[in-house]
């Protein structure tokens, strides 16, 4: 949530506009907090963006209102999707955050976290610094220099910000509907959080079932909600044969119920073992992103 004037910084219009397109057009319905300040979210951070682009390229405001809130919300959604770019990561700020973390520093690393997501948008700062401070976290513990407590502290800090982010948007009553897990013996869950975040981004109604979910139970669940796909992040795979054996496990139980894609670190090498069973293979959060916008049209 933003405050007008982090609003303003955030679009490039100024608070007396973005208050008259409020005013006028109901373009925006921010939410009022417990001191009566505007609230903004992320999602009107994109609508006014692409409003502004509009306006810059020569368009009234006054036409696009007439275009309707929904139909500008969806637009502005493709033209993201379409033209975004992962941001560079925040190398410095990963590396303090890491710094606090070898320190024990717990309240350094809060502070410092909750600082840098207090000035971003939230979808660029897992590409800038949280998924980027997941993997240097991971190679800290795997050099040793940190300890299982703290890669989980960790982890668990992050989580709980992409839990809290999802938890901004309203429940949805349409929309694709997107399971969303991790595979039996998988428990690293941040870039399946992830996934479920863009998913619920792009407006989708996100089941999140988690880490470590036997196939078997994942073909249950799928068999009683039937969504019009299924998200699987695997981010370990000690071997094809292993590859081999959940893709055939995954083409025989969950494909005949509904489409499924898997992406992470640990599907990258095998591709080809999936790809041949017509499971759809994700090699980055972009891909998953253009798909995703895919099943609304």
């Amino acid at each position: 949530m933003y405050r007008i004037h982090r609003f303003s910084k955030l679009t490039g219009l100024s608070p007396h506009v973005i208050r008259a397109w409020e005013r006028r057009y109901g373009l925006v319905k921010p939410i009022r907090g417990d001191n009566r300040y505007r609230l903004y979210t992320d999602d009107d951070v994109m609508l006014f963006r692409y409003l502004k682009s509009q306006v810059d390229q020569g368009m009234a405001i006054g036409e696009l209102s007439e275009q309707g809130l929904e139909y500008l919300r969806e637009q502005a959604q493709r033209v993201f999707v379409e033209t975004y770019r992962e941001p560079p990561p925040s190398e410095r700020l990963v590396i303090e955050l890491s710094q606090t973390l070898e320190e024990n520093d717990r309240a350094g690393f809060e502070r410092k976290l909750n600082g840098a997501l207090a000035v971003i948008p939230f979808e660029e700062a897992v590409h800038r610094f949280l998924l980027p401070l997941q993997e240097r976290v991971g190679q800290l513990w795997h050099d040793g220099r940190l300890g299982v407590g703290q890669e989980h502290y960790a982890s668990n800090q992050i989580k709980q910000k992409i839990f809290s982010a999802m938890n901004q948007f309203q429940p949805a009553d349409e929309g694709p509907v997107v399971v969303v897990a991790c595979p039996m013996n998988e428990w690293h869950e941040v870039a399946a959080m992830t996934a479920a975040y863009v998913c619920r981004a792009r407006g989708c109604r996100v089941h999140y079932l988690g880490a470590n979910l036997p196939i078997p139970e994942l073909a249950a669940y799928c068999q009683r909600n039937r969504p019009t796909c299924v998200l699987l992040s695997v981010t370990i795979m000690e071997s094809i044969s292993e590859a081999r054996a959940l893709a055939q496990q995954l083409a025989g139980a969950i494909i005949p119920l509904s489409p499924i894609g898997v992406g992470g670190q640990g599907v990258q090498a095998h591709a080809e073992v999936f790809l041949q069973e017509n499971i759809i293979v994700f090699q980055d959060l972009n891909a998953l992103d253009r798909f995703v916008f895919s099943l609304k049209h």
